[in-house]
């Protein structure tokens, strides 16, 4: 058995575990997802390689490391938050279950390399999390995890038109189960037909692009944040639209293998500037806490499409120092305003103020957590949207403008909800409480990390983001 083997076994067992001793579900949650973090560090130390299924790369491998640190967080978090929710035992006990099979599924759609396989991944962490946004039970729940299911179903569909066309493709030069590989697809692409290559761009792009929350079909993305409970908001933003995004960074390269297909890059364009622009202007118009976040992760979905459709080394450099920053930053954000809507009571804009007055620690982590997602330094976002201005400058300087405006515009919406959260008089508690360390231990945790990419960015990690780069260029 591989590292990489047990990065996908570690968490379905833990599931069973957990649903076997529901009494200790929170505890087994947070022991497995250790477990993982530790298989990632293990898995990062032994670098790229192998075969099989299952094949670490430069371009999953910080993705593996990044799922494995909020997935700890978020499990560290979820035993506070979950018990509060309500829940009876056999909800808690499922809920733990389904986070630990989610994340399973994740780690096998970000290491797997037959595209086949990531699809299946995909949809099963998709389904684990749409049962998840349910449990409260609530109209807007269920509704919100409907919409979640056939919205994201419809996309799923799609990319598994593109992937059987992108099979298609290369059956005259691939056998079995080669014809899905993406390694194997790479080698051959330019040697396929391009029309059939190009018409498999189109629906994976698409189709991957409804789960990274991608225009036009991301409406079911801040509903989910909003209505499910806050620890499945962290993975949603932190995990599911990165191993979205990784099928659109992979269906790229294969299509952009054939110097006579369609340049994909456009299309990368087109989606995240539209993308961007519109999460921008929303932002001015959310009054609940929870979905405001949820249409950051758009608008930051937008960047990471931008930066990956210019290209280039800087370009996806840009773009994977992004997905990192935002898998950090996002999570340690739903932390915090999840505990802040706990102790005000409620998750409107209006209802949560004050907090770095009353709860100085929970409310200047919002703060740092909210310019951060602001894209101010000193954190990872900062820098990738610097790298990716001046990238578009040199490349597209026509687009450099539009790329500006969204930010600008993005930008201080959130400074402008963070003014009215953290800051002024505190509003009622009808139970005053603490922060507790659950939430804030990871949320601090994050922040740290995601300065440390800006400041200090450790050198094998540089390194190997350099090489993915490189790769995909």
């Amino acid at each position: 058995m591989t590292l990489a083997d047990g990065m996908v076994l570690l968490p379905v067992l833990a599931a069973l575990l957990v649903a076997a001793l529901p009494a200790q579900a929170a505890r087994l949650n947070i022991a497995a997802s250790a477990g993982s973090l530790v298989l990632a560090l293990l898995l990062l130390a032994a670098g790229p390689g192998g075969e099989g299924l299952l094949r670490p790369d430069a371009t999953n491998l910080p993705l593996v490391l990044v799922a494995a640190l909020v997935g700890l967080g978020t499990a560290i978090f979820s035993a506070q938050d979950i018990a509060h929710e309500g829940f009876d035992r056999r909800r808690t006990r499922y809920f733990h279950a389904a986070f630990q099979g989610f994340m399973a599924t994740h780690f096998l759609a970000l290491l797997s390399d037959n595209l086949g396989v990531m699809w299946v991944a995909i949809e099963a962490g998709t389904l684990a999390c749409v049962l998840m946004v349910a449990l409260p039970r609530t109209p807007s729940a269920i509704e919100a995890a409907w919409k979640f299911f056939i919205l994201c179903g419809v996309g799923i569909a799609l990319a598994l038109f593109g992937i059987i066309v992108l099979a298609l493709a290369a059956q005259p030069m691939l056998e079995g189960g080669a014809q899905l590989s993406y390694g194997a697809l790479r080698a051959v692409a330019a040697r396929a037909d391009p029309g059939l290559l190009n018409l498999a761009f189109v629906f994976l792009l698409v189709g991957f692009g409804t789960k990274a929350g991608l225009v036009p079909l991301h409406s079911w993305l801040p509903d989910a944040h909003a209505e499910g409970p806050t620890p499945i908001a962290a993975v949603l933003s932190g995990l599911l639209l990165n191993a979205a995004m990784l099928g659109i960074l992979r269906s790229k390269a294969i299509v952009g293998a054939h110097p006579g297909a369609i340049a994909p890059g456009g299309f990368l364009l087109a989606l995240g500037f539209a993308t961007l622009l519109l999460a921008a202007f929303s932002l001015w118009r959310r009054r609940d806490a929870k979905r405001l976040f949820g249409w950051s992760s758009i608008e930051h979905m937008g960047i990471v499409a931008i930066a990956f459709g210019i290209g280039g080394v800087p370009g996806h450099m840009a773009g994977l120092l992004h997905l990192w920053g935002h898998s950090l930053v996002k999570p340690a954000a739903f932390f915090a305003i999840g505990r802040a809507a706990r102790l005000k009571g409620g998750q409107g804009i209006g209802t949560i103020g004050g907090l770095t007055v009353n709860h100085p620690a929970l409310g200047w982590g919002l703060v740092l957590a909210m310019a951060a997602l602001a894209g101010l330094p000193p954190f990872s976002l900062f820098a990738s949207e610097v790298l990716l201005a001046a990238e578009v400058g040199r490349v597209q300087p026509w687009l450099l403008p539009l790329l500006v405006l969204g930010l600008l515009v993005a930008g201080t919406a959130l400074l402008r909800a963070m003014q009215r959260l953290c800051f002024g008089a505190p509003t009622p508690e009808p139970e005053p409480g603490r922060a507790g360390l659950a939430t804030l231990v990871p949320l601090w945790i994050n922040l740290a990390l995601a300065a440390l990419l800006a400041l200090a960015l450790p050198a094998p990690l540089a390194a190997l983001l350099l090489d993915a780069a490189r790769s995909l260029s």
